[in-house]
């Protein structure tokens, strides 16, 4: 019975040794088809047999072969050295372009209006590279997503944390969304908009603090009068004449055309 000591001596290049022997029934071909010497060979198997407790060659004149415990265990060391071969190309696979994984943490508004696209342009110039989406309720959740190591790419808000590598790719504005009204220009007032109850994300949205400390900037007063997580539900409350919802660009859309956006 082999040890644990036995177990953890046990090397591949000795399993390699004794397959190529076995393939080859002699030593010096072996060698050269692994590109060792023949001493190097001799030791490898010499070491294999005294970890495992049991003769595996039988050595003569003629050459060497498999003795019925070499025959049981050549094949052992066929399937783990084809194991490992298939453990190193799926490792490859993940570091090229032929084969793998992309993991990506977004939220709604870009897996909406942007990854669909871009994912199937990517999918047909690397078909072989699956693609798994997150999509999370905020860019904060993104960026713990990215650091915690769960995520390979995330879409997020600039500025960022510095320990992230950075590609702007667009600029979303910031756009007010009003009642259903006769045609009307496409800026707002302070003092218009103040006649409309605000319809914002909840506080602990990023993107209600942006718009606050937009508001504060300006030494104008933040009183919303409605609060909903989901941009589709600001939009309705919109179209029924509730108020004037603040959003982003992208988090509106799509914008029901009887809507005016400032």
């Amino acid at each position: 019975m082999i040890g644990a000591l036995g177990l953890n001596r046990i090397k591949l290049s000795q399993l390699r040794a004794l397959v190529a022997v076995a393939d080859c029934s002699n030593f010096s071909e072996a060698a050269l088809l692994i590109g060792v010497s023949q001493s190097a060979i001799s030791h490898a198997i010499a070491t294999l047999e005294k970890e495992l407790g049991v003769q595996l060659l039988s050595r003569g004149r003629h050459g060497a072969y498999l003795t019925p415990a070499g025959n049981t265990v050549v094949e052992k060391a066929r399937d783990i050295l084809e194991g490992v071969e298939g453990l190193v190309q799926e490792a490859n696979l993940h570091k090229g372009l032929q084969g793998g994984q992309v993991r990506i943490a977004t939220f709604r508004s870009v897996a909406t209006h942007i990854l669909p696209k871009v994912m199937a342009t990517f999918q047909q110039l690397y078909p072989n590279i699956s693609v798994a989406i997150s999509e999370l309720h905020d860019f904060p959740h993104v960026n713990r997503s990215l650091r915690e190591g769960s995520t390979d790419i995330g879409f997020t808000y600039l500025p960022c944390p510095k320990e992230f590598e950075v590609w702007e790719i667009l600029r979303d504005e910031y756009v007010v969304l009003l009642p259903p009204s006769p045609p009307r220009n496409s800026h707002l007032s302070w003092e218009e908009l103040a006649n409309y109850p605000l319809i914002v994300p909840p506080e602990t949205d990023s993107c209600s603090f942006i718009v606050r400390k937009h508001f504060e900037s300006h030494n104008q007063s933040w009183k919303p009068v409605y609060r909903f997580r989901e941009d589709s539900t600001s939009v309705q409350m919109v179209v029924r004449g509730f108020g004037a919802a603040i959003l982003p660009r992208l988090a509106a859309d799509p914008v029901p055309p009887d809507v005016h956006i400032c």
